[in-house]
């Protein structure tokens, strides 16, 4: 029986992922299984993985489908009564797998456990967040964080009272590495796909507390994450994530909610070009409104 499933996404991070299944190599219990999802690189990381991880699963998409599309491709070939989703810019140490999946196995309440996340330099990387609610649209990325930065629902939103040198419950970790419970999933295709780069892990934490499940943290598994490879391989990375960040408002919140995204987006985009109009009152150097303009547009008809 398998115990553990392993699903890591990919593309175009050849020297992320190997280093990646080199630390799975050691760290990894017994009954385990890895499976890479190749989401279309070109950069010659699926021979890679054929030619040095014999044991390693490979799927291979000749054109790219998304993290999220890629994480449930994985799932659904995974056998593990327990799915770990890995980034492929983390590096497992010691037995940080080891220890999430004896806390899902003595706390079943717990749908999925996320380790503590450090940069390469050991400083803990401070990235638990809590759900985005009606407030959060307002206050964060518009003209109100720049007049209040450190306004009250921007620090509930990046979590800033977290503990992180505690065990404790977490809202929504980041996706980077998450052990789930594979009975907390229910379905096939645990992410939405209409999420295709950002919030499919906040839907998913959504879904499961909805359904009653809890998400623990141990502070004890350390993770090392690089951080930032999915927002510096995707050129379309900001257009997206506004994309995504309307499909979680329309499925949660609804219609209305998503005109408000919209409208509070708006205003940001207005301060813009009243800050550029200025700019070219003064004489200094232009900047192009149009390409603005197009994105903010084809934001609205999303």
């Amino acid at each position: 029986m398998t115990v553990l499933s392993v699903v890591v996404p990919s593309c175009n991070t050849k020297s992320h992922l190997k280093a990646c299944l080199e630390s799975l190599k050691a760290t990894l219990p017994l009954s385990s299984e890895v499976i890479v999802v190749d989401d279309g690189s070109r950069d010659g990381s699926a021979r890679m993985v054929a030619d040095e991880f014999p044991h390693v699963r490979l799927l291979r998409n000749t054109q790219r489908c998304g993290i999220a599309g890629a994480m449930n491709q994985g799932l659904r070939t995974a056998r593990g009564a327990y799915v770990l989703f890995l980034h492929t810019d983390t590096h497992i140490q010691s037995n940080a797998v080891k220890q999430m999946v004896t806390f899902l196995e003595t706390n079943l309440r717990y749908g999925a456990v996320a380790p503590r996340l450090v940069r390469p330099d050991g400083e803990t990387r401070k990235e638990h967040m809590r759900l985005p609610n009606l407030w959060t649209p307002l206050f964060f990325g518009t003209p109100l964080q720049k007049a209040l930065p450190a306004n009250r629902e921007v620090k509930r939103y990046f979590a800033a009272d977290f503990d992180y040198e505690t065990d404790g419950d977490v809202e929504c970790p980041s996706g980077a590495c998450l052990l789930m419970r594979r009975k907390a999933l229910k379905r096939e295709s645990a992410f939405d796909e209409a999420m295709g780069v950002a919030f499919h892990e906040a839907d998913l934490c959504r879904r499961l507390g909805e359904a009653g499940w809890r998400v623990g943290y141990l502070e004890g598994a350390r993770v090392v994450h690089a951080g930032g490879l999915t927002s510096r391989q995707r050129e379309d990375y900001a257009v997206e994530y506004h994309r995504n960040r309307l499909a979680f408002y329309r499925k949660h919140h609804g219609e209305f909610a998503a005109w408000w995204v919209k409208a509070c987006v708006g205003m940001t985009v207005l301060e813009h070009y009243v800050v550029e109009f200025y700019r070219r009152a003064e004489g200094w150097p232009e900047e192009p409104l149009a390409p603005v303009w197009e994105q903010f547009t084809g934001f609205l008809r999303a």
